[in-house]
């Protein structure tokens, strides 16, 4: 039954790759020339490449379906922001603005000759212009003076001034003081480490503001010199600049990338014959893979797909596994008889490489296309132009790439030098051997095939039954246990969310002031708005604000919200409704006089009170001890949580909730993502390798290997984000790469015993399982010297799945394998079906079992 469920899409596609290959054999030139005037049409594209960069970190890195980002257009709607009367507490947004951060190594900044230095930088950044622009002309204003920072109306004198921490006369400036020590039992400072400034700008001119934000940077980087100072700067155009900046760090790598592929291929497929040396061979392989990366990235910037930055390590994942897809065609190649002619050698070697390559790029296609349900968009741009690459990479395997192999195959068939394309001289009639040093004669006489390589002999004589010895076989029981215990226990240990300074290069000015914020000013964590939206709340009604006030306990009975410290317009009201004996419970009093008092306070910008109606207000709940991702997960889900279970229609929102949003989604549409790619990989596996146990096999595999790469990112430091999200996805493919394959060739062998399946499984396959990864694992080994995160962690993940697909392939797997003799049990009997070459079911197994020779290279 499975061999003939195997007939049944197997046979169609080899039979049309038979055909394929006999017309390119015949037409290889038109194969050869139209595929690089396509190449080079499509290549266009990258002219394109500027208008379609979308670096932009919100746009690339968070949810795009994300609740916070509904959450701002709701307070957008409700409270728009007003630049003539300022609050940074009430952003929407993180607003326009530069940064510095000031740290003294002296025991405090808050002396004379500290203040003195501060005081400079802050009037040297004020100074700052752009043409007719200056600070003055672009600051945000409170009435007509722009904003400052309030720790110089505070700090007068700091030797006398008594500050008050962290509030000081109810201004917040734990924002502005960070590193403090405040005396016994008191909340007075006694001495601080770091001053922090902001200068935020007006949003109506964007591109003058760009302008003096770029020129504060080059100011603040001369500033760095200050003695006895250490200053850090940062603006809100800083991460977006620097993430763009950082690709730049991989563009020497792609040259050296290409000629250690290049390298490899050349030195796995040389040969000491001059005449079938498969040199250009190679090289012509690795062009091949160059040429899909121009025609599928060309191909979508024509049609207009965003190029995000993580896309630029797509080209060295795509020559790794157009590498290995021209393994496949060379290893064909050399099982066809070489004194046939070129067309039936090509027929012959599409004909066994089809089911190959079809399964390599439809598992590795169909793991990128299924990244494309992600909501980031990074990954949604990576696995688009990723997976297009692999289908490009098919194409130009079948069509350049094959009539290549039909040219060099006339050059052999003409038994010409494969460097001078000299005519070599033919051997002796009775020789038995050519002369390997100047004739062509790398072939065996009796079967008429190339010869093997010496590598394949060692694993059918030394690895294969060194590997079904009794003790290794306990050795590597004992091995699989510590790799899958180490594995749940690293899972269980793995963080989520990216770090938003590991967006930037390593030696980029946002990583030190990122650094000294947390080291800093992380006590206190955001100031969150808690929106009432319900217009029907009605606030003078004293059992209704009964209830808000008791949810907003709730709130400051969070571990992570301060108490006593939220900004409450409504009890503001209250009080001063009781100072001027107003009955704020009866609805006409309250509203005639909501609006002369907001017009006297600072909570003008809290309530959306419009036409008698209040449609919405918000007060603010301040978060402490906020400070790495795990904070910031539990933080995000227990205000929401806090936040639903109260009967008031409340939103809770700040502009850090943008970023932190994807805590909410990343381990479940990992999940998702890894369920629905198995669930595509096991069906194609049936389809065209539809032996039961082998898809068994097969799920096993991609289930422990991406097990290990997921335990084993949290000891090499990699969080579970958006970029490790992309190769947990790949990291299915490749598992069915190397699973698939070698229990289909111990399920199919015609061995007598499960051993023996075995070492005939690691021999056909040991080799090209070797290839495949070491070939991979160059096309992605120059990333790992980028000094940006994003490459280093593309290299170090997928350093990971191919080692784990690898050592599954070629030492877990066949040896369990081997426990399960009866899973390869013989098709028939042995004596109807061992040795009657006849016999139906003698030719299906033999079939089967040339097949598992070309069926290797991955």
């Amino acid at each position: 039954m499975a061999g003939c469920n195997t007939d049944c899409v197997e046979k169609p596609i080899a039979r049309g790759f038979e055909i394929l290959g006999r017309f390119v054999g015949r037409h290889h030139l038109w194969f050869f020339i139209l595929p690089m005037f396509i190449s080079a049409g499509l290549g266009g594209g990258f002219y394109f490449l500027a208008d379609r960069e979308a670096n932009g970190i919100e746009e690339m890195f968070t949810p795009m379906d994300g609740p916070a980002k509904d959450e701002r257009q709701e307070v957008k709607e409700y409270f728009p922001q007003n630049d003539s009367d300022f609050s940074r507490l009430r952003l929407y947004t993180e607003g326009t603005f530069a940064s510095l951060i000031i740290v003294t190594p002296a025991a405090n900044i808050l002396t004379n000759p500290a203040f003195t230095k501060i005081i400079a930088m802050d009037r040297e950044v004020k100074a700052i212009d752009v043409g007719t622009f200056n600070f003055s002309n672009l600051c945000v204003k409170k009435g007509d003076v722009c904003v400052s920072n309030s720790i110089f109306d505070i700090v007068k004198t700091p030797n006398v001034t008594t500050i008050d921490y962290p509030y000081h006369d109810n201004i917040f400036i734990a924002s502005e003081i960070g590193g403090v020590k405040l005396k016994t039992g008191s909340t007075e400072i006694e001495s601080a480490k770091a001053i922090r400034l902001f200068y935020f700008l007006k949003e109506d001119n964007q591109t003058v503001n760009t302008m003096w934000l770029q020129k504060f940077i080059e100011t603040a980087s001369t500033m760095q010199k200050e003695e006895g100072m250490t200053i850090s700067y940062f603006t809100s155009i800083s991460r977006d600049e620097e993430f763009e900046k950082s690709s730049d760090s991989i563009i020497p790598l792609f040259s050296l990338t290409y000629a250690l592929a290049i390298t490899f291929s050349i030195v796995s497929c040389i040969r000491l014959d001059c005449v079938r040396n498969k040199v250009w061979v190679a090289t012509f392989g690795v062009l091949s893979a160059g040429m899909a990366v121009l025609s599928s990235f060309g191909l979508l910037l024509y049609c207009g797909m965003p190029f995000a930055m993580t896309v630029a390590t797509a080209p060295f994942l795509i020559l790794g596994i157009g590498v290995d897809d021209m393994f496949i065609m060379i290893s064909c190649w050399q099982q066809t008889q070489v004194h046939d002619n070129v067309e039936d050698r090509m027929a012959a070697t599409y004909k066994e490489a089809a089911v190959s390559i079809t399964i390599t790029t439809l598992t590795d296609a169909l793991a990128f296309f299924i990244g494309l349900l992600t909501p980031f968009g990074s990954v949604q741009s990576f696995c688009m132009y990723t997976g297009t690459a692999v289908l490009f990479c098919y194409l130009y395997n079948i069509t350049f790439f094959g009539a290549f192999l039909a040219l060099n195959g006339r050059r052999e068939k003409s038994n010409r030098h494969w460097l001078t394309c000299m005519k070599v001289s033919e051997p002796e009639e009775n020789s038995e051997k050519y002369n390997i040093c100047s004739v062509g004669g790398a072939y065996d006489h009796e079967t008429g095939k190339e010869e093997p390589m010496p590598i394949n002999n060692f694993f059918k004589t030394y690895y294969g039954p060194f590997l079904t010895n009794n003790w290794t076989k306990g050795f590597v029981i004992l091995l699989y246990a510590v790799y899958l215990g180490s594995s749940i226990y690293g899972c269980l240990q793995i963080q989520e969310g990216i770090d938003l300074k590991n967006l930037a290069a390593d030696s980029s000015y946002v990583g030190s002031y990122y650094d000294n914020e947390d080291e800093f000013f992380s006590e206190y964590g955001p100031n969150v708005m808690v929106v009432v939206t319900d217009s029907a709340f009605k606030y003078w009604d004293e059992s209704a604000r009964n209830i808000l006030d008791s949810c907003l306990q709730n709130f400051e009975g969070l571990p992570m919200v301060s108490q006593n410290r939220t900004i409450s317009w409504l009890n503001e009201y209250l009080t001063f409704g009781k100072m001027t004996h107003l009955n704020l419970s009866e609805e006409n009093t309250f509203k005639r006089n909501l609006s002369a008092f907001l017009e006297r306070s600072d909570f003008i910008q809290d309530v959306n009170f419009t036409d008698n109606t209040i449609y919405a207000s918000r007060v603010f709940i301040q978060t402490v001890n906020v400070s790495t991702a795990v904070d910031e997960k539990n933080m995000l889900n227990e205000l929401r949580e806090t936040a639903s279970d109260c009967s008031v229609k409340l939103v809770v929102y700040h502009p850090a909730f943008i970023y932190f949003d994807q805590y909410a989604v990343i381990v479940s549409n990992t999940i998702q993502n890894i369920v629905v790619a198995t669930l595509a990989m096991l069906v194609i596996s049936l389809l065209l390798i539809p032996n039961p146990i082998c898809s068994l096999w097969v799920t096993f595999a991609i289930a422990s290997v991406i097990v290990g790469v997921a335990g084993f990112m949290a000891f090499w430091d990699v969080n579970l984000d958006s970029v490790s999200m992309i190769n947990l996805v790949i990291c299915i493919g490749f598992s069915v790469d190397f699973s698939a394959h070698i229990s289909y060739a111990f399920v199919s062998s015609d061995k007598r015993t499960a051993n023996e399946k075995a070492i005939d499984a690691v021999y056909h396959l040991g080799y090209p399982i070797i290839q495949g990864a070491v070939s991979t694992i160059l096309g992605v080994v120059a990333l790992s010297a980028a000094e940006s995160y994003i490459f280093r962690t593309f290299f170090k993940i997928m350093f990971l799945v191919i080692l784990f697909g690898a050592v599954h392939g070629i030492v877990f797997i066949p040896v369990f394998l081997s426990f399960f003799g009866i899973c390869g049990a013989k098709v028939g009997n042995e004596e109807d079906a061992g040795d009657n070459p006849r016999d139906n079911t003698y030719q299906l197994k033999k079939k089967m079992n040339d097949n598992i020779v070309c069926e290797n290279n991955f």
